[in-house]
């Protein structure tokens, strides 16, 4: 294939953008680049080459959880009832399909070693984060590498192209449901605060609301609170004094209902802390 490249060009200042592939702004130039060279997709890496972020045809950035997908539905093709690792930030609709698609989907905590860790202990076929950490035992060494998983995106499209030339990019993920979801919200909370909250929220959070009622909550790594529609996920942060949110469901009515009912909760056990969501 033919590659274009961009800011290839070694320099610690970074003078054109960080090299953080998961930060919309700094897929920009990369997106104008694929739609002016009519690319089939592009790729961004980030300093060390471990994570990957990816755009289609169309310029459209696809985030981890969906490029799972694109990976998992080539890896069960070929192994067929294969174990996928995910963390608790992912699209349900990634986990969803992997157990359409014959493959065992499994949630597990944030963090780069605790889900290479797990993959490991799992025996897992491929396992990944929102990061863009894409970890590949299918074929590879259970290793996050982002120049390998962009040699896997070629090789699921050629593969495609076999039998439709003009097959897009963005095909890889025809067939999943359209949902609403929000990127990562981030609030500031203490280090010495912050796993308390999450315990004092556990014990808040009732049977939610008349109109949002809570399903059940997956506490794997803080509180994933699924409802009819819908999920609302708040975490401490491992490595930051922050509480991390993420929210997913089937209408934007949804999605304000679940941020109104996380709003409320969290600010009965830190006044003020999620005004902001």
């Amino acid at each position: 294939c033919d590659a274009v490249e961009l800011y290839c060009d070694p320099h610690g200042n970074f003078p054109n953008h960080h090299p953080d592939p998961t930060v919309a702004e700094n897929l920009i130039a990369l997106i104008d680049t694929v739609k002016r060279e009519g690319a089939d997709f592009g790729v961004a890496y980030d300093g060390d080459a471990d994570r990957i972020g990816v755009v289609d045809e169309k310029g459209g950035i696809i985030w981890g959880d969906k490029l799972m997908v694109i990976y998992a539905r080539s890896i069960l093709e070929e192994r067929p009832g294969a174990t996928i690792v995910g963390e608790v930030k992912c699209s349900k609709t990634m986990y969803d399909e992997i157990d359409a698609r014959g493959g065992k989907a499994v949630m597990w905590k944030t963090g780069h070693s605790l889900i290479k860790s797990r993959m490991k202990e799992l025996k897992a076929a491929m396992a990944g984060e929102m990061s863009g950490h894409i970890f590949f035992a299918d074929k590879w060494f259970g290793f996050d590498d982002a120049v390998y998983a962009t040699c896997r995106l070629v090789e699921i499209l050629a593969a495609k192209r076999v039998a439709d030339k003009g097959f897009a990019f963005s095909a890889l993920l025809d067939g999943m449901p359209e949902t609403i979801v929000t990127p990562e919200i981030r609030v500031e909370c203490a280090d010495d605060r912050k796993f308390k909250v999450i315990e004092e929220l556990s014990d808040v959070l009732g049977d939610g609301t008349d109109d949002l009622k809570i399903v059940d909550v997956i506490r794997i790594d803080g509180l994933r609170i699924n409802f009819d529609g819908g999920w609302a996920l708040v975490r401490a942060s491992n490595t930051q004094p922050v509480l991390v949110m993420r929210f997913e469901s089937t209408t934007e009515e949804l999605l304000e209902k679940a941020k109104d009912f996380m709003r409320t909760k969290l600010n009965m056990v830190a006044p003020g802390i999620a005004d902001g969501i």
